[in-house]
């Protein structure tokens, strides 16, 4: 009897690289930021998409000078130099549009905690009723960011849109391959990842490193970066063979790109149907019964 093919996953997921809001403190850059994320959010909505991703702090990413509290040096932050009040509202709007266009919104922001407490570095996810459903908080932090900036999160997020499963990473996490590894095991068909990008504009690399976890896990990876590292590493979607399905233009420019996620695709069928099914089973302890004890095989240093 062949065996019974599991029902067929397709989505429409938009990906989003928006421009820079370093400073907190600037108002009319926070109520800038939250109308590009709505405006992005109507393009994609109107492109057929049903989840979107933005990047890391898309709302406001806080340069660590602006928010040093010691002065012409990295220190620690001063946190009550963010306009929180501004940065609620922006939000609430978001959220907003996010049920009134039905769309799954995951967008990157820093989300406060109790003061003393330094806050987390978020990506929130926002349901298509427009209801803030969960948060996933960057778990594995660059140095300046854990001594002097945020809080660690501590658990992985999922959730699931239209059959199809979700799993979030933000900032520098694309250099740890555990994490995603982690998310293939929960049966995460795509990796949400959303970044600032690297620390030069000239590197590439983040999104190289997401190419090849996307083709080891045979998942899709959203990778989503600012703006200003465009030209270099556009936001886009990942396929499970490792490359782009779609992909913005190389540009500084904000802008969202809308590609599919369909597990049923002939282009995907090796990678989907084989070879994540044959790494499981590979990881599971199969090669134990074929191992065999032989002088010859014990035998380093001879032909």
């Amino acid at each position: 009897m062949s065996e019974q093919r599991a029902e067929r996953k397709r989505i429409r997921l938009a990906v989003a690289q928006t421009a820079l809001v370093a400073d907190p403190q600037d108002v009319a850059g926070l109520r800038a930021a939250g109308a590009q994320v709505r405006e992005l959010m109507r393009e994609a909505a109107g492109a057929g998409a049903r989840v979107v991703l933005f990047p890391e702090g898309a709302m406001c990413a806080p340069n660590k000078r602006v928010m040093s509290s010691v002065p012409d040096s990295v220190g620690p932050a001063d946190w009550s130099r963010f306009e929180w009040d501004v940065l609620r509202e922006e939000l609430t709007a978001v959220a907003a549009l996010a049920g009134e266009l039905g769309l799954w919104t995951v967008l990157g922001s820093v989300h406060r905690l109790t003061p003393p407490n330094r806050p987390h570095n978020s990506l929130y996810v926002i349901s298509d009723h427009g209801e803030v459903v969960s948060r996933y908080d960057e778990r594995l932090l660059s140095k300046t960011k854990v001594t002097y900036m945020y809080a660690p999160g501590s658990t992985t997020v999922t959730f699931d849109v239209d059959g199809v499963r979700f799993g979030c990473l933000l900032g520098i996490e694309v250099h740890y391959a555990e994490l995603f590894a982690d998310y293939e095991r929960q049966g995460v068909d795509c990796v949400l990842f959303a970044t600032t990008g690297p620390g030069s504009a000239a590197q590439a690399s983040f999104a190289t490193e997401a190419q090849g976890l996307a083709a080891v896990n045979s998942i899709w990876v959203a990778f989503a970066a600012l703006a200003e590292v465009g030209p270099v590493m556009p936001s886009g979607l990942i396929g499970p063979d490792g490359t782009w399905s779609a992909r913005c233009a190389a540009s500084t420019e904000p802008a969202v790109v809308v590609g599919e996620i369909d597990d049923g695709a002939a282009e995907v069928e090796i990678a989907v149907r084989y070879a994540r099914p044959w790494r499981r089973e590979a990881r599971s302890g199969l090669y134990e019964e074929h191992r065999v004890a032989d002088p010859r095989s014990e035998a380093r240093s001879t032909f």
